[in-house]
């Protein structure tokens, strides 16, 4: 941490669109931030041309970004040369922060672990309702108006079930902790993921095809990478057994679309998507009709009383910051490879 932040309060700036800062940033957590930096310029700075706008990066030692922050280059980083720390109120900085920042030393915090706990929880409840079958009960309901039945319905429940998540992320590992409240068998399928992290975390770690062989569901949290692209394609599909619940909320982009509507048309399996490829999906796909796969808009991130976490999150590393010169949850460079 710069010297002078020992003796003086650090200048921060806000940069995100403004009904992003609107939604972020309670009322209390912006008189947080206003007890350890002195906020200025426009709030929030949509416009880095905007002299008001120029005039505050130059000073700016602090800045907080979100939804809706403009491309963040190496001109960008020139207007603001005692910058030291970017706060991020949401998840990835892959979409706007050129790693020239990282260059020059700036320490960059994100929201992403804020942003993990909605997402898990929303996984966790799609394990629940697919592997209950929700959703065929519900059409089921729905069209005979009858008691339910329990004829050609895939295996019912979550007892004893196997669970496999491709991806020991942060979201993946929040997944971890809440499904040994079904005591299952939780298999993990993650390169990154070493033998000692497996037995701390009290998984199994497995390739890639044996995850899809053995596991009842398989839930989805790796990043979207060139690599990952499709990495569930017609050829792993096969190899999930007859029932198998799939759920995405992650990226899209992980699955192969045409294969997995393939399959779900067939009603050998079960899918939870709340991210499509593409987002959203064409008008006359079948995944919006069959009663074996459910499709929600991108909500299982933050939203509504759930944004808050991401503005206090980012609150509390500036807090962090300024008080002891250490961040949290700070992302490293090398980290961008292999994260969302």
């Amino acid at each position: 941490m710069d010297q002078d932040l020992a003796t003086t309060r650090p200048t921060a700036v806000v940069v995100m669109a403004e009904e992003s800062f609107a939604e972020v940033f309670s009322a209390q957590a912006l008189a947080r931030l206003r007890s350890v930096v002195d906020l200025v310029g426009p709030l929030p700075i949509v416009d880095f041309d905007a002299p008001a706008a120029r005039a505050a990066l130059r000073d700016a030692t602090v800045m907080l970004t979100g939804w809706g922050t403009p491309r963040i280059d190496a001109a960008v980083l020139d207007l603001c040369p005692r910058l030291e720390v970017l706060a991020h109120t949401a998840g990835t900085v892959k979409t706007f922060l050129d790693q020239e920042a990282f260059r020059r030393g700036i320490r960059v915090s994100t929201a992403a672990f804020a942003n993990a706990t909605p997402v898990a929880e929303f996984t966790f409840a799609a394990i629940v309702f697919g592997l209950k079958r929700a959703s065929r009960f519900a059409d089921q309901l729905r069209t005979t108006r009858r008691r339910r039945s329990v004829a050609g319905v895939p295996p019912i429940g979550a007892n004893g079930v196997t669970i496999g998540i491709l991806g020991a992320s942060r979201v993946g590992r929040e997944v971890i902790r809440l499904v040994r409240l079904l005591h299952a068998r939780i298999l993990v399928c993650d390169p990154y993921l070493t033998a000692e992290e497996a037995q701390r975390l009290g998984v199994e770690a497995v390739p890639l095809d044996e995850l899809c062989r053995r596991s009842d569901v398989l839930t989805l949290h790796a990043p979207s990478t060139p690599d990952t692209r499709h990495i569930i394609s017609a050829r792993e599909l096969a190899l999930l057994r007859d029932g198998a619940v799939i759920v995405n909320t992650a990226r899209g982009a992980l699955i192969d679309t045409a294969a997995l509507a393939a399959e779900a048309v067939t009603g050998r399996l079960d899918a939870y998507l709340d991210v499509t490829d593409p987002e959203p999906l064409p008008e006359g796909s079948p995944l919006y009709s069959l009663p074996n796969v459910v499709l929600t808009p991108h909500i299982a991130g933050a939203l509504g009383n759930e944004i808050h976490r991401l503005g206090d999150s980012a609150v509390r590393e500036v807090e962090h910051y300024v008080g002891r010169g250490t961040l949290v949850h700070e992302l490293r460079a090398d980290e961008l490879a292999y994260t969302a």
